[in-house]
């Protein structure tokens, strides 16, 4: 099965039904039109004649119909973050990819203040051309017996084909190109399905940048997997619109980052999130403080889940009827965990701290033309997440940090991640926070606690020598007001940590 075939089927099931809801133009888009409009696109995608096309779209029906469109052109969509540095993302990825046509927007372009590049297509100009006589001959595609139009469409059933290439974050360096087969997406959809109890009556309130692994599994092929309606919106951070969307829309299912849904708590109302049986954060840990006030608030319970880009994405994830608030959830049923001690290579037992290893049908093909990189991460078909994590006595999987957010001091491992657990408890819950590592001449490393309002230091640093080893207690604390952020609404802790270096004088 591929992922287009897969969408095809569903198309012809459901095709009366409301597959699309884009809120920025106000249009609702049946199955079947969405079809009809991914035929359309994928004729104009067919002319070019290189095998990878970049896609740098916001969330949007166009951006869906071009998704499909490319892979019913025979082409791999490589998809391209413009929430930061789009033209710097956009040239990387043409270095490393060896791409040019670039299929994006020019109102985009203006928002996100990108030039114009050589090769770029705009949607704009698509849609403008398309004529009576383009959608009278996609119409007539559409309604071709399934064995022509799966041939026209170029399904031929293989599943290990490429179906996109993604980029990691960054955060700590330079982006990887994953490359994620039709496999790896659709055993995660899978998987997940069968954990969340999805079906064709859910509702997906889709948000997250498709060009970010979460959206695309999640906010896009997942809906579209099972028959459900999602509704589009281009920006997550347009908090107040969001949560009227979700009270007017009434979604049953939600996923963001846990950065979004501060900013959704702040601006949302009693009742705004009462349609939703699923609420689901990831991508970066979710606070507690953040799982308590939505509670009290709201009476929801935010569900956290791990994954990565590698994994596309979902590696396990919290339900409502197994739930452990401050773990990540239990593996997904179809794929297995395995905790590797860091420095003799033995397998784990419960509650020992290690790396955390997958290995199943939802691990990416490779990095692309990258294979020394691959051979690195994925060992004897276990895919090294470099995070490290344990599993509990009842088979929850618990994450504790990167093991690049180790640092070693004193001669001691300490856990930056479990700095910033401690220190977000004891914070005012307006306050946000991350913790990065500086050099340090005698020490090799000291850490720095960084803050968005200034605090009481003396009263903070009080409270954290109860709970933390010396070593591990910040020695200094810097205001950010804006802390750096990746499009996902991840802490950028490079970015976070150069700015503090130049703030200090260090060598960056």
């Amino acid at each position: 099965m591929q992922l287009h075939e897969k969408f095809i089927y569903t198309a012809k099931t459901y095709s009366n039904k409301i597959a699309i809801v884009d809120k920025l133009i106000e249009k609702r888009f049946t199955y079947q039109q969405t079809l009809i409009a991914s035929l359309i696109f994928s004729r104009k995608i067919k002319r070019f004649r290189e095998r990878l096309i970049g896609i740098m779209l916001p969330n949007s029906a166009v951006a869906i119909f071009t998704v499909i469109g490319t892979l019913m052109a025979e082409k791999i969509p490589v998809m391209l973050n413009y929430s930061t540095g789009a033209e710097y993302n956009l040239k990387y990825a043409r270095e490393k990819c060896n791409f040019r046509t670039v299929i994006t927007s020019q109102k985009l372009l203006e928002r996100v203040n990108c030039p114009i590049l050589e090769n770029m297509e705009f949607v704009e100009n698509w849609i403008e051309e398309i004529d009576l006589k383009e959608k009278v001959i996609a119409s007539f595609i559409s309604k071709l017996p399934l064995k022509f139009l799966m041939s026209y469409c170029g399904v031929d059933g293989d599943p290990e084909k490429t179906a996109v290439i993604l980029f990691t974050s960054g955060t700590e360096k330079d982006p990887k190109a994953v490359e994620l087969s039709h496999k790896n997406i659709l055993s995660n959809i899978e998987g997940f399905s069968q954990m969340a109890k999805l079906t064709e009556k859910d509702v997906i309130m889709s948000i997250l940048p498709y060009f970010h692994v979460f959206g695309l599994t999640v906010n896009l092929w997942t809906p579209l997997y099972h028959g459900m309606t999602l509704i589009t919106y281009p920006t997550p951070l347009d908090y107040q619109k969001i949560c009227q969307i979700v009270k007017g829309e009434k979604p049953t299912l939600m996923a963001a980052t846990p950065s979004f849904w501060w900013g959704y708590l702040k601006k949302s109302e009693p009742g705004t999130f009462d349609s939703l049986r699923l609420m689901i954060s990831g991508a970066d840990k979710c606070p507690q403080p953040l799982r308590d006030t939505f509670w009290e608030k709201h009476k929801k319970l935010l569900l956290e889940g791990y994954g990565t880009t590698e994994t596309s994405p979902v590696i396990s994830v919290n339900m409502p009827d197994a739930y452990k608030p401050g773990s990540v959830g239990k593996p997904l049923p179809n794929l297995e965990v395995m905790i590797e001690n860091y420095e003799t290579g033995e397998k784990c037992g419960p509650n020992e701290i290690g790396r955390i290893l997958v290995r199943g049908p939802n691990v990416m093909k490779g990095y692309f033309n990258d294979l020394e990189e691959t051979s690195m991460r994925i060992r004897h078909g276990w895919y090294d997440t470099g995070d490290m994590g344990y599993l509990d006595e009842d088979g929850y999987l618990w994450h504790v940090g990167r093991l690049k957010r180790f640092v070693k001091i004193g001669g001691e491992m300490i856990s930056l991640v479990k700095v910033e657990d401690e220190l977000e408890k004891v914070l005012p819950k307006n306050v946000e926070c991350c913790v990065v590592e500086i050099p340090d001449e005698v020490k090799g490393a000291k850490i720095v606690a960084v803050v968005s309002q200034k605090i009481d230091e003396k009263a903070i640093l009080k409270q954290l020598a109860k709970v933390l080893p010396n070593l591990a207690i910040p020695k200094h604390f810097v205001v950010m007001e804006d802390l750096p952020k990746m499009g996902s609404g991840k802490i950028d802790f490079r970015k976070v940590q150069e700015l503090i270096m130049e703030k200090l004088g260090l060598k960056v």
